[in-house]
């Protein structure tokens, strides 16, 4: 397994690498008077000056493949190019938003993987009986939600009527202090960053603000997971090894959690695999419904306003979340199932 793991490691570089050229195709695309926006940090200097010798100035002219060296050149070196929406490089505005995303992912995940894992446990070892037709009907009504409709119908249940989940990323009150000098900035998380600063009202206020896009996520992701495990443990509790466990007359406990479970989690990794990587990406619609300015709200309004130079940034951004998370992913078999090499 080790020469696997150095194997993918190697190869990393250049998977990054496939996706960057990719990238830079699609932009080549355009005209040298729409890639020069990538580089102004102000539209105002596009109207008064002399465009074309802004074009020959960063070689906008030059040869694809010149322009992509310099591209990548600059890649390198951090600089992305400059962001209308954030006002601000793409790389500081990405690094700026990147904690907002994680945080929500961080109080997703396990909520996701631990119900859906569970709850599609109970739901095969109690098959086709009350339990498994009501946890089946949970499953199907969450995964048949679209993102959207059920985030309004949280905002507007929990917010609106209750005021429980206020959208957004803090209260005002708190956002100030969470500015000052006497708060320390640590993560960027701004919950873990109130519990370092001592600070359990900023944690509170921030934790509330997170409750609505959780349970959202966690709804609608959960239960995709739920009816994998289920299908899974089904599929493993007719094999012959489980049969041969209850002849032995192990306790039931033991056959399901030691024998069964463990087997069924194959495709429930690639599944739970993937739901991770898909929220650490950034989650465009609950960011966008709960105003979190995290990572997908970013890339929803740089697609609106057609800021280029921010949407090439996410997507790199995004390829390297892909394939750094696939290979974790892929390690992770050869620990649950002894089974698998991966040579």
């Amino acid at each position: 397994m080790t020469f696997y793991i150095i194997r993918r490691l190697l190869f990393l570089p250049l998977t990054l690498l496939g996706i960057s050229l990719l990238v830079f195709s699609m932009i080549g695309l355009l005209s040298p008077y729409q890639r020069l926006a990538t580089f102004i940090n102000s539209p105002e200097r596009l109207k008064g000056a002399d465009i074309d010798k802004l074009v020959e100035l960063y070689g906008l002219n030059d040869p694809l493949p010149i322009q992509y060296g310099r591209w990548l050149k600059n890649l390198f070196q951090g600089n992305l190019g400059w962001s209308y929406v954030g006002k601000e490089p793409v790389y500081d505005a990405l690094v700026r938003r990147f904690p907002y995303t994680l945080e929500l992912a961080l109080f997703s995940i396990f909520p996701i993987i631990f119900l859906g894992i569970n709850l599609g446990v109970i739901s095969a070892v109690n098959h086709n009986r009350p339990l498994d037709h009501g946890l089946r009907i949970f499953a199907v009504v969450g995964w048949s939600f679209p993102d959207f409709v059920f985030g309004l119908f949280i905002l507007m249940i929990f917010y609106s009527v209750l005021g429980w989940f206020p959208p957004g990323n803090l209260s005002l009150w708190a956002e100030e202090v969470v500015k000052s000098s006497v708060f320390h900035n640590f993560t960027g998380m701004t919950t873990i960053d109130a519990l370092l600063n001592g600070r359990l009202d900023i944690f509170w206020d921030a934790f509330l603000h997170l409750l609505g896009p959780v349970l959202t996520l966690t709804y609608v992701q959960f239960a995709f997971i739920l009816r994998i495990t289920r299908s899974s443990m089904l599929e493993v509790l007719q094999k012959d090894y489980v049969r041969t466990a209850r002849a032995k007359g192990l306790d039931e406990r033991v056959v399901i959690n030691k024998h069964a479970r463990k087997n069924a989690l194959i495709p429930v990794a690639t599944v739970s695999g993937q739901t991770i990587i898909g929220l650490l990406a950034g989650a465009v619609i609950v960011e966008t419904i709960f105003n979190r300015t995290g990572i997908g709200s970013f890339m929803s309004l740089a697609a609106q306003q057609l800021d280029y130079a921010s949407i090439m940034g996410g997507t790199l951004f995004f390829g390297f979340i892909l394939v750094l998370g696939n290979l974790i992913v892929d390690i992770s078999y050869a620990f649950i199932d002894p089974r698998v090499r991966l040579e």
